[in-house]
């Protein structure tokens, strides 16, 4: 996976948001428009032959949107097969990793990728690096407003290439501590529920990665205010992460970060260990 440059120094209440359209998109869309129409192929038309959408042509063309590698492959095949696209595609700036992830999310996604360590707390759902597909694409089809089609496809292949981190990353140490009524939370069906618990305890088997699950019984705890994560950069900084209703932002304040370190480090304390974590995934999937 290709790593990207890793900003050192964030003000500590800085919020991303959604970027406006770099002139490389722009430039890109551009040349895709004026391909489209020397073939002499209307939007629908030319949509119908690589296989997406007339809006997803027209975000392409107009640069507010990163174009997929299946976009691009095709569209180069459709429009001549002279390597053009494919060769420019290379230099479309905003992000290609980050296609498919929230805007506030991007800057610590690319943290997460040069991370020496990896925690996570969770209350609400299941982290998404242990999510099945059937329970992302339930969670992301259950959002407002509605996401396009081709977007939701954006979005569940982005979360299901993140979860190659655990397998392609095995001296990185993963934690997760993760709430009990987040797996009782019902979805779907009996099945879909099964192949949740069974996702999750895939995932979690690796030597490196530890999941630790809050039983309901714990009663109130240190990090009852909202779900954390925490990393280390291999230049030995130490971030964290919060997320709320269409917002996020990346800690770095030394302080607030030591703060949430000694939360999250008193919680794994009073979670289930590791293997009484997984006794308990076993018998919530056998009760189904």
């Amino acid at each position: 996976m290709t790593t990207d440059h890793v900003e050192p120094a964030v003000t500590g209440g800085e919020c991303e948001r959604e970027p406006d359209p770099s002139d490389s998109l722009r430039t890109f869309g551009a040349v895709v428009q004026a391909l489209r129409e020397h073939a002499g192929l209307s939007r629908v038309q030319f949509g119908e032959l690589v296989r997406f959408s007339k809006h997803t042509v027209e975000s392409v063309e107009l640069g507010r949107r990163m174009p997929d590698v299946a976009f691009v492959e095709r569209a180069d095949e459709v429009l001549g097969n002279t390597g053009a696209l494919l060769k420019g595609s290379k230099f479309v700036t905003r992000g290609r990793g980050d296609v498919g992830l929230a805007a506030w999310f991007r800057r610590w996604a690319r943290l997460e990728r040069e991370a020496v360590s990896l925690c996570t707390y969770e209350c609400r759902l299941v982290p998404g690096l242990l999510q099945s597909e059937g329970y992302a694409r339930a969670v992301f089809e259950g959002t407002a407003p509605v996401a396009p089609d081709e977007q939701l496809e954006s979005f569940m292949a982005k979360r299901m290439e993140r979860q190659r981190m655990l397998f392609e990353r095995p001296t990185t140490p993963f934690s997760f501590i993760v709430e009990e009524h987040v797996f009782r939370r019902r979805f779907g069906d009996a099945e879909q529920m099964r192949g949740m618990l069974d996702r999750v305890l895939e995932l979690s088997a690796p030597r490196n990665v530890t999941l630790q699950v809050v039983p309901l019984e714990a009663g109130l705890h240190a990090c009852l205010d909202g779900p954390v994560r925490l990393l280390e950069t291999p230049k030995g900084q130490r971030l964290g992460y919060s997320e709320g209703q269409q917002n996020g932002r990346l800690i770095s304040d030394p302080k607030e970060v030591s703060l949430l370190c000694q939360r999250y480090d008193t919680l794994r304390s009073q979670a289930l260990n590791a293997k009484d974590s997984r006794g308990l995934l076993e018998r919530l999937r056998g009760e189904l």
